[in-house]
């Protein structure tokens, strides 16, 4: 985390190895006599917010009806109250052409960064524009992470075209490196840890290393699992790495509108799968439901402090935990079904309090479990009528932020 801004929570899940937990935040701590409740807005199409200095909050929001009819999109970023959630400043329209949820994070220099679209902006905490550029592909990329060095890496999303991986620097956001082809498309986002980048590829995962002395990054020609095999399963998202092993699940294509209950599309359950850091030959996968036609869109979470992995089948409302063992084994733990999870998630590590949604009667729920039991804390109706596919982020005091397409809501303790 040398390179993002020392805040709770400075980019999406947290950080580049998406753990989906804050910095220095001890939970929520819902009390017997304590419940959630919420204030919301309307926005466009929210996809998270971030934390700054104390009481800084900032939202990413974009544009999408103009992709309808093939035309560029445009993103933008707010400051915003951090309990009314009201705009206290907001940036210009911010270019972005194909349309695809992008990413924001606060850079240890101190400006935003965000990825929409094919461009990368630089902005002040006033949410002004330091610097742009347009990146070397015609389609959307799919966010960014930031090394240790301070470098920015962002790729394009496509299951047809190659990924490219390109390198910026974080002040002028000028290409230090030649693109890196990949040697298959990507859908996830990149993950990275230290000065490495990890690629799931819509059927292999793979890693990147940065070389200082040659400045690019290199392959590793030691590291990669072909996680498809010779099975039916289509690709996977965004992988959580827990300094042993990278998580992921799979079966990730869908047909996501306004949820994804029913959106599976591939006959088969969706799995999790485990690729060990130290050796891509050890590696594991499980069924999450064992239902047919499984989907996600997300990463699964991970709590490296308790050894408990959490995945959820999408399409078919099942979210479940298991036990890892010192053997890499998992040992149910417990299960839901019935429950509508499709989101990023976020877990406070000191009380082991996370937090997820449960889409029912057609609107969506955030609600609080334990993570070693499964009990219920409390939920509350965030108002939203889509089922949240994108970020939440942790607030400055006993609350958090939910980004759910067109509403942004504000979940706290009362």
């Amino acid at each position: 985390m040398s390179a993002y801004y020392p805040s709770p929570w400075p980019a999406e899940d947290g950080g580049a190895a998406r753990l989906q937990t804050p910095h220095g935040t001890p939970g929520l701590k819902l009390q017997a006599d304590e419940r959630l409740a919420c204030t919301t807005r309307n926005t466009l199409l929210s996809t998270m917010t971030v934390l700054g200095a104390p009481g800084e909050v900032f939202l990413l929001t974009h544009t999408v009806l103009r992709s309808h009819l093939g035309l560029p999109t445009t993103a933008r970023v707010e400051r915003i109250d951090p309990i009314t959630l009201c705009t206290l400043e907001k940036s210009p329209p911010l270019p972005g052409g194909p349309m695809w949820p992008g990413g924001m994070a606060v850079h240890a220099n101190g400006s935003l960064i965000t990825v929409y679209g094919r461009w990368a902006h630089r902005l002040d905490r006033h949410c002004q524009v330091l610097a742009r550029t347009e990146l070397p592909v015609n389609l959307p990329y799919n966010s960014f992470v930031v090394l240790d060095n301070g470098l920015i890496v962002t790729k394009n999303l496509s299951d047809t075209v190659k990924a490219r991986l390109t390198v910026l620097e974080p002040d002028a956001l000028q290409r230090v490196a030649p693109d890196t082809e990949c040697p298959e498309p990507s859908i996830a986002r990149l993950s990275s840890l230290g000065n490495t980048v990890y690629v799931v590829g819509v059927r292999t995962i793979l890693r990147y290393h940065w070389n200082e002395s040659r400045g690019r990054l290199e392959l590793d020609t030691d590291w990669q699992h072909d996680y498809i095999g010779t099975t039916t399963q289509t690709y996977g998202w965004d992988a959580v790495l827990d300094g042993d092993n990278a998580w992921f699940m799979d079966n990730g294509r869908h047909n996501y509108v306004l949820r994804m209950i029913g959106s599976g599309m591939n006959p088969t359950p969706n799995r999790l799968i485990r690729v060990s850091l130290q050796d891509a030959r050890d590696h594991a996968a499980w069924e999450v439901s064992g239902l047919r036609g499984g989907s996600v869109t997300n990463p699964p979470l991970v709590d490296v402090q308790r050894c408990i992995v959490v995945g959820y089948d999408s399409a078919n409302c099942v979210l479940r935990a298991w036990r890892m063992l010192e053997s890499g084994a998992l040992e149910p733990l417990w299960d839901k079904t019935g429950f509508g999870a499709a989101s990023h998630m976020l877990l406070y590590p000191g009380t082991g309090e996370f937090i997820t949604n449960d889409y029912r009667r057609w609107g969506e729920e955030v609600v609080a479990l334990q993570i070693d039991t499964g009990q219920e804390l409390g939920r509350v109706r965030s108002g939203g009528i889509t089922q949240g596919v994108v970020f939440p982020s942790v607030g400055w005091n006993r609350d958090l932020y939910w980004s759910s397409m067109g509403r942004l809501a504000r979940i706290f303790v009362a």
